[in-house]
Parts: structure tokens; C-alpha cells; sequence
């Protein structure tokens, strides 16, 4: 019903924000980790948005990416999930951290959002597990690849292609990958866990 918001960013509160649109402010249900890269009282901003409408009322929940709303949407779909269930697990981690989360199975980390316990974060599994792992998280290197991984040990470069699979910018990626200590000593996915520290 309402796919965005375009206008000022009038309040700042916990767990939400009040964005003024041609005089109208609207209450936008928002992440904590959302609210920590929002710019200053008075800019602009374009939040894009969720209805949720219950017998008490009505809640309109915001993000900052698409990609985020997406994830969203596919986490509502998982039975015992809610809105705020959702919002609390993209409060975590980014986007495709959770999206490994969820395809190496890692119910520790995904249970670690509030009012998510260890039977929903393995039933969000059970049932996203599929959808997200339809591309393969590891993959051959590609040698004609731009940035010249000459010197990194093969599961470096499985991380680092790891990441690119998730989202992450290939520069940033192995930025991430070279801050891990005693790196030849490890395998691709202690190195993706450790490198993903990196990223946000």
C-alpha cells in the first residue's frame, strides 16, 4: 500500500522515527541498527515500508535498502515470525550476514535477536534455507577477476568469493579477509565468520 516515504526526518526515538511528508508525520517502526546510519534531524530521507494491519491497529515498519524490506518479507513469512520478530533479527547483522546465517545453518547467531529463541531461528532455516541457497555461497576463483589475490591461501579466495556471493563489495571484501590474524592457518569458513566481523 504505501511502498516509501520521501521526506524529512522530523524525530528521532527508540526503535522508531517520525518523518514529516507534505506536513504529514508519519510514525515508521525502525531497526536499531537502521536508526544508527540515519543522517541528522532535518535531512531527507527515504525510508521504504511495510503496512502491517491487525485487529488493533495499524503499524507501519521502515528501511533504509530495499534489500532489507525483501528480507523482511521473506522472515513474516516464516510461521511464529512477525513484524517485530523481523525487525529485531535485521537489528543483528546485514543483510547477507543473515542470509549466511541462515544457509550455513547458524541457529546460535540468528537466535541471538530478541524474542527470537532456537526453535524459530531453526524453523526460519527449515523454511529459507532453500530459497537463499539456490546460488552457491562458495565458488571457483575466477583468475580474470580484477583484484589480484597473488599470495592468499585457496580458502582466502573461497571467503573472499564467499562474500562477493553475499553482497559485499569484492575491494571490501578482501580488506576484511587480510585484518584476520594467522589466516594461512584457517579454513574458508572460519575465515568468512572472522572476516564478516569486518563488515559491519
Amino acid at each position: 500500500m504505501i511502498a516509501y516515504l520521501k521526506g524529512t526526518l522530523e524525530e528521532i526515538r527508540p526503535g522508531k522515527i517520525v518523518v514529516d511528508v507534505n506536513g504529514i508525520g508519519y510514525n515508521v517502526a525502525l531497526s536499531d541498527a537502521s536508526i544508527e546510519e540515519l543522517p541528522s534531524i532535518g535531512a531527507e530521507v527515504k525510508i521504504f515500508t511495510y503496512l502491517s494491519v491487525r485487529e488493533d491497529g495499524m503499524s507501519l515498519y521502515g528501511f533504509l535498502s530495499r534489500d532489507e524490506l525483501d528480507m523482511f518479507n521473506l522472515l513474516i513469512g516464516v510461521s511464529g515470525v512477525g513484524p517485530k520478530g523481523a525487525q529485531a533479527i535485521l537489528s543483528v547483522a546485514p543483510v547477507p550476514t543473515i542470509k549466511y546465517f541462515i544457509v550455513t545453518s547458524d541457529v546460535n547467531s540468528l537466535s541471538k535477536a530478541p524474542t527470537i529463541g532456537k526453535k524459530t531461528a531453526e524453523r526460519i532455516i527449515v523454511d529459507l534455507k532453500d530459497k537463499l541457497g539456490k546460488e552457491p555461497l562458495l565458488g571457483p576463483v575466477d583468475e580474470g577477476k580484477v583484484l589480484n589475490e597473488t599470495g592468499l591461501t585457496d580458502d582466502a579466495k573461497d571467503a573472499i568469493e564467499a562474500l562477493v556471493a553475499l553482497g559485499y563489495d569484492r575491494k571490501e571484501a578482501k580488506t576484511a579477509v587480510l585484518k584476520i590474524e594467522h589466516l594461512e592457518e584457517l579454513n574458508t569458513n572460519d575465515i568468512l565468520k572472522l572476516s564478516l566481523q569486518y563488515m559491519f
